[in-house]
């Protein structure tokens, strides 16, 4: 293990003045970038009252729930008073299968275009890369006459599929770096042992691929979960993902401005993916440079 030298003389003052300024820095702006959230959750804890009347910094006189039950249960959402909960379920409804099929999709793909190359490999590897620099406005119109034509227009499934077709690219791009980094020894030995494509793709590749899949997963739902652009072109009242329902109830005021609720549904719409970040956020980096050595 090693050890920190001791602090002696007028280095080791340096050394420790030097610290304490950076400790200090990284405190400030830690309480300056916690200050918005801190603001969110405290006014979410309030009651209407006590908002008007009290300070924004101040911390809720007591613990106040009924805004997280109004906005979730009851909020006035358009015409529909049905608070979130079916926004939030027709997200997880769209998120869930959105990510493993892209995920799945871009294993696949990857591991195609590194183990089994073909001529021509490269060139579809950048055209599939070009997809990751596309605008999502660039690609509004042929998909709305795609979903058409397959009559998943204002449906969860067509959802799926806008999020999986746009997030291939993504994961496409995860896996195959990653994938170049496993060698191509142990593809080839498979090979002369008889194993084929899916038979060295489940039983060798993928139990590799836990860190990287992570990555993947980590993504595609952090994507999928805060999009509002596809929500609000290609769906339509009850079958909206939880974004665009969240900006209708902000944006929905009948008589006096409720920021309690509005705070608590922007923390109920967030919480995924927070809660995402706090279970594997820490994988999430190391997954995305296990590949970044070569490629």
């Amino acid at each position: 293990m090693i050890k920190s030298a001791p602090l002696n003389g007028d280095g080791g003052m340096s050394k420790l003045a030097g610290r304490c300024l950076i400790w200090t820095a990284l405190v400030v702006f830690a309480l300056w970038f916690l200050l918005p959230a801190y603001v969110v959750v405290g006014t979410s804890l309030k009651d209407l009252e006590e908002i008007r009347g009290g300070s924004l910094l101040a911390l809720p006189h007591e613990i106040n729930l009924d805004a997280w039950r109004f906005a979730w249960s009851e909020a006035c959402i358009g015409v529909e008073c049905t608070g979130l909960e079916p926004y939030f379920w027709n997200s997880v409804a769209m998120a869930v299968p959105a990510v493993l099929l892209s995920t799945f999709l871009g294993a696949i793909t990857g591991y195609s275009l590194t183990k089994w190359q073909f001529r021509g490999a490269n060139i579809v590897f950048a055209l599939i890369l070009f997809g990751c620099f596309v605008p999502f406005q660039v690609v509004i119109l042929p998909m709305a006459q795609t979903l058409g034509i397959l009559r998943i227009t204002n449906t969860v499934y067509g959802l799926i599929l806008v999020h999986t077709v746009y997030g291939l690219a993504f994961t496409t791009l995860f896996f195959r770096n990653y994938y170049v980094t496993i060698p191509d020894e142990l593809v080839r030995a498979a090979t002369i042992d008889g194993a084929g494509f899916f038979t060295i793709f489940f039983r060798i590749i993928l139990p590799l691929s836990p860190p990287i899949i992570v990555v993947s997963v980590i993504w595609q739902f952090t994507q999928i979960w805060n999009d509002f652009l596809f929500g609000a072109s290609f769906t339509t009242g009850g079958t909206q993902p939880i974004m665009v329902a969240m900006n209708n109830l902000v944006n929905t005021t009948t008589g006096v401005k409720q920021y309690n609720v509005d705070m608590a549904a922007a923390l109920i719409t967030a919480a995924p993916t927070i809660l995402v970040y706090i279970i594997a956020g820490r994988y999430f980096v190391r997954g995305l440079t296990a590949g970044s050595v070569k490629g």
